[in-house]
């Protein structure tokens, strides 16, 4: 298993990318208000046993940042792959991450979100040598917390020219990767044809989050060429209930499809 003190964050995804035809990341949304600290090693250890290949942490909403660093401490306890901060704003920034996707919603339509609040905690970064990855963020319709928060014109679902679209700007701007966003918690994911149009048309990784919860959704956004899949809510219940065992057999399975969807996309 790799590790992050070898290897760098990105080259590693990327790696996962090349071997197995997909990565695999779990977001945890670190807020004290949804989440048990004192569970947070365990589950890091089921979900690595499961084999996801790393932890995302971020939200949409506020959040006290030295909890944060605690939440990272007690991940970091239960495994050895790279805990990646997925921030809302610049108080989910920490030094405690072994890397930051630095993110800008290219569909919001307030500057704040879309380069200020990066400005700002730009330069912090690059002095803690904190490593980043570029990240377009598109959120698509109806839109969820995260639309709401960043104030983003949602994406049609069902128009993958635009999608297509943003997902080419974003290329062109030098973006490191692409994330197609549905909301954490939606009702239904991305549909396969956006983003089976997105991923043929731009040759930078295409990470896809929001509504995915049975392995067959997973597999079916591989085969569709979604390069990294985003899994959070689907094992809130299982947490809540203190149900390691059945954290790890259900990423099992949802891994063992996607390796299945890959191989046969692979030809």
């Amino acid at each position: 298993m790799p590790t992050t003190s070898r290897k760098k964050v990105k080259e590693y995804l990327l790696e996962e990318i090349s071997n197995n035809g997909f990565a695999h990341l779990t977001l945890i949304d670190p807020d004290p208000l949804k989440i048990d600290i004192s569970k947070l090693s365990k589950l890091a250890e089921a979900l690595d046993k499961g084999g996801t290949s790393g932890v995302m942490v971020g939200g949409s909403t506020a959040f006290d940042k030295q909890f944060l660093d605690s939440v990272i401490e007690e991940i970091k306890r239960g495994t050895s792959k790279p805990v990646i901060l997925f921030p809302g704003n610049i108080a989910g920034v920490t030094k405690k991450a072994d890397a930051l996707f630095f993110l800008s919603p290219l569909n919001s339509t307030n500057h704040y979100y879309l380069v200020r609040a990066q400005a700002i905690a730009a330069p912090i970064i690059k002095l803690w040598k904190l490593e980043t990855i570029s990240l377009a963020y598109l959120i698509f319709e109806p839109g969820g917390t995260a639309g709401w928060v960043a104030e983003v014109q949602p994406l049609p679902k069902d128009k993958p020219e635009i999608a297509i679209a943003f997902a080419t700007a974003a290329e062109l701007f030098g973006f490191d990767m692409i994330y197609l966003e549905a909301g954490s918690g939606a009702k239904e994911p991305i549909p396969y044809q956006t983003v089976g149009a997105v991923s043929r048309f731009v040759d930078i990784p295409v990470i896809v989050g929001g509504g995915i919860r049975s392995p067959d959704q997973a597999a079916k956004m591989v085969a569709a060429g979604a390069s990294i899949i985003v899994q959070g809510t689907h094992y809130e219940e299982y947490l809540k209930r203190g149900d390691f065992g059945s954290i790890s057999n259900a990423m099992k399975e949802t891994i063992s499809a996607m390796r299945e969807a890959a191989r046969v996309k692979s030809g």
